[in-house]
This record gives C-alpha cells, sequence and structure tokens, in this order.
C-alpha cells in the first residue's frame, strides 16, 4: 500500500537527504543539484567519501547493518537511492546490489520520509538481461514498501563522466578500422542529459503530486543505433565506414568477449541494446519543468573533456 502524500514532508521545504551511491556519476550530479536547491545532503558511499557542499558518510546497502548505522546516524527527511552497477564483479552482483541492496534500504527508511528511487527504462522482472530483471524486481519492492516513493527510469545519460557515450560507444568507434554495427542499428534510443536527471530528482522534493508515481527519464530526441554511431564518429573528428555484423554472429560473438579481462561490451548490454531504449518525454518534462539538454549539442563538448 502506498503512504498518503501527507505522510512524508512534502513541499518546498529544505530537508535532510541522504543520498546512497553519492561518489557516482548520477550521484555527484543529484547531490550539486539538491545542494543548489537548499537542501541538506549527506553523500552516502561505501568509502564515506565527502562532496563539496555535502559531509560524507559510510554506507554499503548490500548490509543491513550499515544502512541502518547511517539513517540512525543522520536521521533524513528523505532518502535518494541511487545505487546500482552495470556489470557484475565478484559478490557485487545484480541481485545483491539492486534487489537486497532496496531492501536494505527500505527497512531502513525512516517513518515518513520521502524516498526518490532510481531504477532504469525497460526495468521488468521478466528481462532477458539480469540487469533490467533485477531493477524490475527492485522497483516491485517499492511499491509495496509503504513509501512516499517517486521512482525514475532514465533512459542512457550523457554528461561528464559518462560510461556509455563516454567509453563503451568511444572504444567502439575508435579500436578498430571499421565501426561494427549490431545488426540492422535499428535500435532506438532516447538518451537523456545529466542535468535533466538530477532536476528531475531534486525537483521531486518540492511536489507532492509525484509520490507513488514513475518516470520515465528521456530526451527530447531519438536516434537508432546507426545514428548514434554516426553522431559519436563526428564528435570525435572521425570517418571510418561503419559495417553491419549479422545478429547470429554477434550472438556468438558477445560470450567469448567475456573472457577478456575488460570486455568491450557485457552481455546484459548487449541484451538492452538488442531491446532498445526509448519512451516519451513528456510526462516527466511537465512534471519537473526540465531543460530537456540535446545530445547532438553536447556531445562534441563531453568527448573533449
Amino acid at each position: 500500500m502506498t503512504a498518503s502524500p501527507t505522510s512524508a514532508p512534502l513541499g518546498g521545504d529544505a530537508l535532510r537527504v541522504l543520498v546512497t551511491g553519492a561518489s557516482g556519476f548520477v550521484g555527484k550530479a543529484v547531490v550539486g543539484e539538491l545542494l543548489r536547491r537548499g537542501h541538506t545532503v549527506l553523500a552516502g558511499s561505501r568509502e564515506g567519501q565527502a562532496l563539496p557542499g555535502a559531509a560524507g558518510i559510510k554506507l554499503d546497502v548490500t548490509r543491513q547493518d550499515s544502512v541502518q548505522a547511517a539513517v540512525n546516524e543522520v536521521q533524513p527527511g528523505a532518502v535518494v537511492h541511487l545505487v546500482g552497477i552495470i556489470a557484475e564483479r565478484g559478490e557485487q552482483t545484480f541481485g545483491r546490489v539492486h534487489v537486497e541492496g532496496t531492501r536494505n534500504v527500505l527497512a531502513a527508511l525512516p517513518a515518513g520520509a520521502r524516498y526518490l528511487h532510481m531504477s532504469a527504462l525497460g526495468a521488468d522482472p521478466a528481462s532477458q538481461s539480469r540487469y533490467s530483471s533485477t531493477k524490475g524486481q527492485a522497483e516491485q519492492l517499492v511499491r509495496a514498501s509503504g513509501a512516499a516513493y517517486t521512482i525514475f527510469q532514465p533512459s542512457l545519460i550523457f554528461g561528464p563522466g559518462d560510461d556509455f557515450f563516454g567509453r563503451v560507444l568511444k572504444n567502439l568507434v575508435s579500436q578498430a578500422p571499421v565501426v561494427p554495427q549490431i545488426g540492422d542499428g535499428h535500435f532506438p534510443f532516447r538518451p537523456v542529459s545529466i542535468e535533466d536527471v538530477a532536476a528531475a530528482f531534486a525537483g521531486a522534493l518540492a511536489r507532492p503530486e509525484t509520490v507513488g508515481q514513475t518516470y520515465a527519464l528521456t530526451g527530447p530526441v531519438e536516434y537508432t543505433f546507426r545514428e548514434l554511431l554516426n553522431l559519436e564518429l563526428a564528435a570525435l573528428g572521425k570517418r571510418k565506414p561503419v559495417v553491419p555484423v549479422p545478429l547470429p554472429l554477434m550472438n556468438l560473438a558477445v560470450p567469448l568477449m567475456q573472457l577478456l579481462p575488460n570486455p568491450p561490451i557485457t552481455k546484459d548490454q548487449y541484451a538492452m541494446l538488442l531491446a532498445g531504449n526509448t519512451a516519451d518525454p513528456e510526462a516527466a518534462r511537465r512534471a519537473f519543468d526540465l531543460p530537456m539538454l540535446n545530445l547532438e549539442e553536447r556531445l562534441p563538448h563531453l568527448l573533449k573533456r
């Protein structure tokens, strides 16, 4: 059962906000935007790293005692749960981080606290991607928790230090004389800026009507995978032929890539690329008055950083 909006400290008042995963790419941007809007922010991470304007606190979401100790110490009026991984390493599995980590945070959530949850576009417990399926399982826990929650489902996020455009796609178009294109390249994507994502999270704290809602976070323009490859090439000032790789061949190659110490693409990333990643941006744009920054305009600057 979803908690009543009146059970949480909503509206325009400044809050004491605990952010999990604060030292990550999205975390730093969200912390910065929360501070800009006048909130007191506690930056939670496994290292307890402080950020400009935000005190650091050690918090490991995979350990219930660690989460509870952090919450007891800071007594937040809101919790922004951002922790997530894009590849499994050792004990850091999708199930342990996405599902059990969310369960631990929800169990420690103070009564009446506002809760903002970072999911992903395509989150679905039935997904063939372990990343997407565990994100979907975490959403189920949130909706059943009784918390005053808002769930966000971002598409590919671009911005300074992002992983997909700044590493995965950059490596794909840079490392060989030709650019391999997965299948026919028609898979659709609607990348969203880190500024739009941060504005949505921070904006939700001042909007009680967003309690109990789930928002897709996507950008203003939809691209095919082939178009993203061409944009990346142009932004890097490269001219190379783009060569389609038939899906049966990719289906054989991707598992073999996992034998490499740092595979250019993981099996989960491959499954998500095949599924595409797009949704209508209007609901979130209207709810949070988002700037809707454009990938094509920002990409050359981002790749030169």
